[in-house]
């Protein structure tokens, strides 16, 4: 049994880590070619085949230009791999593995779809059904930024070093509204288990969409006055989410304009890859955590789901692979909205960043913690504690913003 057990786990290692996510990558950077192009009305890579004409064929394959993430591949793959003298070797070859693997290993916390079940034995569709999923994935995934850190100093050149240090303070700045954002979310299902999560989902409505499964726990009026913090912990999460992965309009670490291109302006070949790999790997394991945590990950909605999962064949219940189906359809839109951004919003200065996330995620994230918590404990309550309660909080949130409004630097007048 326990050699079943292994060799069922290395199978869902494999079929989610190698065959569903590691192929989005490159997916997504035709999807980044194809989506920008129709954004700037110019035509995006279209030809790109297999020259079969070369062989005697009367025609190439085309196919949409989807072999374009193949032809980056070998591009990359065949470049010479230069390393140059100046570098601090060891480091200089250990940071693009130590910012593309922690992207890689978060993976393993999220759950894909609902269980499958074949001749009496169930399955999770998740690697490891860990009852302290986010905190993992926030422990692993900070692990990246000495990906980044150590190639700007390994680099031994003054550019990367500098985008490194961005990079770092940007990464650390916030992870920590990005980790006080999800505490509302924690609260209001009482569960650390991501798939104990999309399950509450599924049967009593998705966070930001709470319209069925009512019931004495999750009453209508509870589920609408809790959908206002939750609609704040979402942006907060979303936003962080982008300056975490380096997105436009977050990407000022490695912006050409700016710092040659940042921390990976030494690397090349396969090494350079890696980063690259790293952010669009990240950006897929980030679109799956807000899709789990507030759109109901593998959930269809509306009540469907029970049906779903009765769905079988003899002993085989396949309305797991629906809802992974579910699952991808929701990931793939989520990475277009991420590519949409990026080439529609104007960058950022790198204060304007930093004053962002410090000066209003920060505290915009805590205060909703507070909100998020009074409305939680309010069937408990008596209506004059919640009462004082509010008023604590409007003059908690007004003394914050008045704050960050005297602390800040009015700019001086320059006289000719």
């Amino acid at each position: 049994m326990d050699i079943l057990q292994i060799a069922i786990i290395l199978v869902k290692i494999v079929t989610l880590t190698f065959l569903v996510v590691l192929p989005l990558v490159p997916l997504s950077v035709y999807f980044e070619r194809r989506f920008s192009a129709i954004i700037q009305d110019r035509v995006g890579p279209n030809r790109v085949g297999i020259p079969f004409s070369l062989l005697g064929f009367k025609k190439d394959f085309h196919l949409f230009g989807l072999v374009q993430p193949i032809a980056d591949g070998l591009k990359l793959f065949l470049k010479e791999d230069f390393t140059p003298a100046h570098v601090r070797k060891a480091f200089y070859w250990m940071a693009p593995a130590l910012t593309v693997v922690p992207a890689l290993i978060t993976v393993c916390v999220v759950p894909f779809g609902s269980p499958i079940s074949i001749f009496g034995h169930t399955e999770k569709l998740v690697i490891a059904d860990l009852d302290i999923g986010p905190l993992f994935v926030f422990s692993v995934a900070s692990l990246s930024v000495y990906g980044i850190t150590l190639a700007g100093w390994s680099s031994n050149s003054k550019f990367p070093f500098i985008g490194g240090v961005r990079s770092t303070a940007q990464m650390i700045s916030y992870e920590i509204a990005l980790g006080l954002s999800i505490v509302p979310v924690l609260m209001y299902y009482g569960d650390l288990n991501l798939g104990t999560i999309v399950k509450q989902q599924a049967d009593h409505g998705w966070l930001l969409l709470p319209l069925w499964g009512h019931d004495a726990t999750h009453t209508l009026s509870s589920k609408l006055l809790f959908w206002f913090p939750a609609a704040i912990a979402f942006l907060i999460f979303t936003i962080s989410i982008f300056a975490e992965t380096n997105r436009m309009p977050f990407d000022l670490p490695e912006c050409e304009t700016e710092l040659v291109g940042g921390y990976h302006t030494e690397y090349s070949s396969m090494k350079f890859a890696m980063f690259f790999m790293g952010e669009y790997a990240a950006m897929v394991i980030g679109s799956a955590l807000i899709i789990t945590l507030f759109l109901g990950g593998w959930s269809i909605g509306f009540g469907l789901d029970a049906v779903v999962e009765k769905l079988h064949i003899g002993d085989f219940y396949y309305g797991g692979f629906i809802h992974m189906g579910c699952f991808m359809t929701k990931l793939l839109a989520f990475i277009l909205f991420f590519i949409l951004v990026r080439w529609t919003v104007p960058r950022f200065r790198y204060d304007q960043l930093m004053k962002l996330g410090w000066v209003v995620f920060f505290e915009a994230a805590l205060i909703n913690v507070f909100l998020a918590a009074l409305i939680v404990a309010a069937p408990q309550l008596q209506a004059a504690i919640i009462g004082i309660g509010s008023v604590l909080l409007v003059i908690l949130t007004a003394a914050v913003i008045w704050v960050a409004k005297v602390s800040e630097e009015q700019p001086k007048i320059l006289r000719a």
